[in-house]
């Protein structure tokens, strides 16, 4: 049997595992201990494979850091997750779940499926598994399985998006942002609204803040000028240096804090004396100083509060859980059907390599050279039996014996 399919085989289901940790055991400040970087995942494969751990995955993000792959057991994945954050193992596994073969497939099923969102439906989680995979795979770290597996859960989740109305209105962090603003900015012809920060949360909400609280007196400010200037263009609004950061916020009435910055972006210095009614932190780790909450009139929200504010839209969409349901175990039933065809393959291709090693003085005499067409007959006769069984290794010895047996 040669290496490829050695090793090939060598990966079973039971082998697969996820572990991690979300919303619904940890607070943000616990996950954000735990985050992992694109910078940092090239450094986690190589320390993986170095390890015999393989087809690694990583999905971080606000609410949730997961860690997917083929390894002994659960522990190894997360001794290596740990390794690359500032959290320590202990408190990782004192707050983690941890799933194995289909169950851990299931998992991922439901986390793109938005079933498994910290905002039921929440859609943005689809692109967010897409950057993870394309950089991982880069790196190297995903294999036939699990890109398999990536790509079947984005099927999944676009089949959810246009046969239920899970994702039906717009629900997510940046969206619940705009609602708690709408609801407990004080009245003003124009409020002015400072945001701090233009990744893709940063982008959505300004977008919605300019769709749905019907002012364009924003202005956005980013640690790289030219990608605020560029933006705001973009958008028709003002944007300014990080440099202006405390005189913008001199007559704000809010700021939406969405960066990625390993030290507090705004803090309560910044915003004394200022007219400031809210600061929204939308940031993972937490990028505004909590003393800010200390501030007189101040109110500081961070995206575990805004979890917490719910409309009628995430009643419609809780109704729509038993069909999205129904689809994912579609897809996981797909996906079975697939992997137990590579598995059966695999098979194939060991039986084939055997036979072809078989010393010709073994076999049934041959007629005309004839002995490479006997050897598909019998390959042939093997993925019936399977296709219709769906055997395990008795298979092996049967072609075995059809193909050394005369008269078969």
């Amino acid at each position: 049997m040669s290496e490829e399919i050695s090793s090939e085989s060598s990966k079973t289901i039971d082998q697969f595992f996820i572990a991690g940790i979300s919303y619904k055991k940890t607070d943000a400040d616990v996950r954000s201990l735990f985050a992992i970087n694109q910078e940092q995942y090239g450094q986690l494969i190589a320390a993986g494979h170095a390890r015999n751990l393989h087809e690694l995955f990583v999905l971080s993000t606000c609410n949730r850091t997961e860690i997917y792959g083929f390894a002994p057991d659960a522990g190894h994945l997360i001794t290596l997750l740990c390794q690359f954050t500032k959290g320590d193992e202990s408190t990782f596994r004192a707050n983690a779940f941890c799933y194995q073969g289909w169950q851990a497939v299931r998992h991922l099923c439901q986390v793109s499926a938005g079933l498994d969102s910290q905002i039921l439906g929440d859609y943005e989680i689809n692109g967010q598994i897409k950057v993870a995979s394309k950089v991982i795979k880069e790196q190297g770290g995903l294999g036939p399985f699990t890109e398999r597996l990536i790509n079947t859960s984005l099927q999944l989740s676009k089949s959810i998006k246009n046969n239920t109305g899970l994702s039906s209105g717009t629900v997510s962090v940046a969206f619940a942002a705009i609602q708690y603003l709408k609801n407990r900015l004080n009245p003003t012809p124009a409020p002015k609204i400072v945001l701090v920060g233009v990744g893709k949360i940063g982008r959505s909400t300004c977008k919605n803040v300019l769709a749905h609280l019907e002012t364009r007196n924003i202005v956005v400010i980013n640690r790289t000028t030219e990608v605020a200037r560029a933006f705001a263009l973009e958008q028709g609004i003002r944007y300014a240096p990080i440099t202006e950061l405390r005189s913008e916020l001199a007559d704000a009435d809010a700021v939406i804090v969405s960066t990625n910055a390993p030290v507090h972006t705004v803090a309560a210095a910044d915003l004394a004396g200022t007219r400031v009614q809210l600061v929204l932190d939308l940031s993972i780790p937490f990028n505004a100083e909590p003393a800010i909450a200390q501030l007189p009139g101040v109110t500081l929200i961070n995206v575990d509060h805004l979890s917490k504010e719910t409309d009628a839209t995430i009643t419609r969409r809780k109704a729509e859980v038993p069909k999205a349901e129904r689809i994912v175990a579609e897809f996981v039933e797909e996906f079975k059907s697939w992997y137990a065809m590579r598995q059966q393959l695999g098979m194939i291709r060991a039986v084939r390599h055997t036979l072809s090693r078989i010393p010709s003085d073994h076999l049934p005499l041959a007629v005309d050279g004839a002995q490479e067409e006997r050897m598909q007959k019998v390959i042939n006769n093997l993925a019936a039996k399977i296709r219709r069984n769906n055997p395990k290794g008795c298979c092996y010895l049967e072609a075995l014996h059809d193909y050394i047996t005369p008269g078969v």
